[in-house]
């Protein structure tokens, strides 16, 4: 299915944030006269005896480069090699039995490695539970490390075996004659490699929400889609959460309608408090005769507010009356200034009741802060945002349904990218077939049996990307959610509720069957995809393999400018 116009071509694209390793760390090695310490050291010294070994692995391919070239001079005859593998060519075929050989020592270092990895399973620091928790911890994720080099080179390992014994097969049948099995790799490369990423959330940084009596902020946002709405509303309320206000959520007669997709008491519920509330409410607790006290515009360019005439009017229309905008500082929607907390506490602080700053997309406060798992709020849920109870549960019944638990999942925009993408640099839009080799790439690290779909893609453009989409000459289902269809359950929740076919409900579906995948690949410089990341990082379901499509590359063909 599509993402229901989620993202227009006038949107504004986001940079492509920088990405860390979580994995990395620093060991710090203290002397340690005791018997505990003289076993972390022992560990320690292991794992650096890991490191030559796999130095001296590693070379092997050298060698079986430099035994290909020589058996073409005519320098080697074998006739069979220790892997049960026969000579199936003519007695002075060279190359063949240079083939043969190269093979007997991928096999010798394919058991090597395997052994190898084995040694560094049972011998993790730590996992007799006497080692000191510090070196334990730093030494499990650099066994952990080292594991995964080692299964990246038994993948390579037996990839080259099966190019070299393409050549030595009888239809289907292979030339090893039923010893496949002794070059299985025992599953490990075959593993899922992408771990859940260690967020610390009890390490958050927190501002309390505790807002003062008929102390009101009114949230404003204009920009761009819903996706853009969300990340306005989330940081009016973290304005709102410093100014010690309750945010009111905007009318559906002049924004989206927000009851639709998020439930609004769940904030509440978070906070143990009243901090936010629909605008319907806040008007017939004034009686109707709302008033704007203070319109301070936290942008002054390129207009007041960053508010059109059309959303002003819209405002009046609800029987909204206010003064004159006014703007505390020069600040440019297309040029914002870091600021910080303290920074909006000196220019928005006042007495008055009902105040508005207007749209705040831009708004670059303590980002740091703001974009930290779980949000800058003190709060007791996962996520303050988030997707309705009803959309929640459909989209777990739709991953029960199409996924199970181990799926990749996709957000591959391409309606206006093209043109939006080449006005940056590096360009973000790829050609399909550079894109599926990157999607094949994090498929086979992910080892996941179907990829999710949210896309405004064609078919033609998703038909072609789902013939190349293939790991070990398997293809990998590209799985979109299906028209409704009667017989299907799945999404019964939002055709009793009526939520059916409303374009803001299923963008917030997509999202959400995003946001629950073992892996997320997005599509750098969209806020739909933004707004994914930021449910993973919040329901701790984000994962070390999570990338922006055919990240740190560049488009292999770029068209020229109109």
């Amino acid at each position: 299915m599509s993402m229901s116009g989620e993202e227009e071509d006038r949107e504004v694209l986001i940079p492509q944030n920088d990405t860390e390793n979580p994995g990395g760390a620093h060991i710090s090695v203290t002397s340690d006269l005791g018997f505990d310490g003289y076993k972390t050291k022992s560990k320690l010294y292991s794992l650096r005896n890991y490191k030559r070994y796999l130095v001296a692995i590693f070379t092997l391919p050298v060698v079986i480069a430099a035994i290909l070239y020589l058996s073409m001079q005519g320098t080697f005859s074998y006739e069979r090699v220790g892997v049960g593998l026969k000579i199936r060519s003519p007695v002075g075929d060279g190359v063949r039995e240079s083939e043969l050989r190269a093979l007997y020592l991928l096999r010798q270092q394919n058991l090597g490695l395997s052994n190898l990895l084995g040694r560094s399973n049972s011998s993790s620091p730590g996992s007799d539970g006497n080692s000191s928790s510090s070196h334990g911890g730093a030494g499990a994720r650099l066994v952990a490390d080292v594991r995964d080099a080692l299964i990246e080179q038994l993948r390579i390992n037996r990839e080259i075996q099966d190019v070299l014994l393409s050549t030595h097969r009888v239809g289907n049948v292979s030339a090893a004659s039923g010893n496949s099995e002794s070059l299985d790799l025992g599953g490990f490369y075959r593993m899922n490699r992408c771990k859940k990423v260690d967020l610390r959330f009890s390490d958050r940084k927190t501002l309390g929400w505790k807002p003062k009596k008929n102390k009101y902020l009114l949230a404003i946002c204009v920009s761009g889609q819903m996706s853009n709405h969300l990340i306005c509303l989330e940081k009016h309320m973290f304005f709102a959460a410093t100014l010690g206000r309750v945010l009111v959520i905007p009318s559906l007669k002049v924004d989206y309608q927000y009851s639709r997709v998020l439930d609004i008491e769940h904030i509440n519920d978070c906070l143990g408090r009243e901090v936010v509330v629909p605008y319907e409410k806040f008007a017939e607790s004034r009686k109707n005769r709302v008033r704007i006290d203070r319109f301070i515009c936290y942008f002054s360019l390129p207009q007041h507010c960053y508010v059109d005439e059309e959303h002003l009017r819209k405002l009046k229309g609800l029987g909204v009356s206010m003064g004159k905008l006014e703007s505390p500082w020069a600040e440019d929607v297309k040029k914002p200034n870091k600021k910080t907390i303290d920074d909006v506490k000196a220019k928005f602080s006042v007495d008055d009741d009902v105040i508005a700053i207007g749209d705040v997309f831009f708004a670059d406060v303590d980002s740091e802060w703001v974009m930290q798992p779980g949000g800058p709020i003190a709060h007791k849920c996962k996520a303050l945002i988030e997707p309705s109870q009803l959309i929640l549960l459909t989209a777990q019944r739709f991953i029960q349904t199409f996924l199970g638990k181990d799926y990749i999942s996709l957000h591959f925009r391409r309606h206006g990218f093209l043109k939006f993408c080449n006005v940056k640099r590096p360009s973000c839009f790829y050609p399909i077939p550079q894109a599926a080799e990157c999607i094949n790439r994090l498929a086979e690290k992910a080892n996941a049996p179907v990829i999710y779909l949210s896309t405004d893609a064609a078919e033609s453009e998703t038909g072609l990307l789902q013939s190349l989409i293939q790991v070990n000459g398997n293809h990998i289902p590209l799985v979109k959610r299906p028209v409704r269809n009667s017989a299907e359950k799945w999404d019964a929740l939002l055709y009793r509720h009526n939520l059916e076919g409303d374009p803001q409900v299923e963008a917030m579906l997509d999202k959400t069957i995003c946001a629950m995948s073992s892996v997320f690949i997005g599509a750098s410089g969209s806020t739909f995809t933004e707004d994914i990341l930021r449910l993973r990082k919040d329901w701790g379901s984000a994962s070390v393999c999570d990338e922006y499509l055919c990240q740190g590359e560049e488009p292999n063909f770029i068209t020229g400018n109109e």
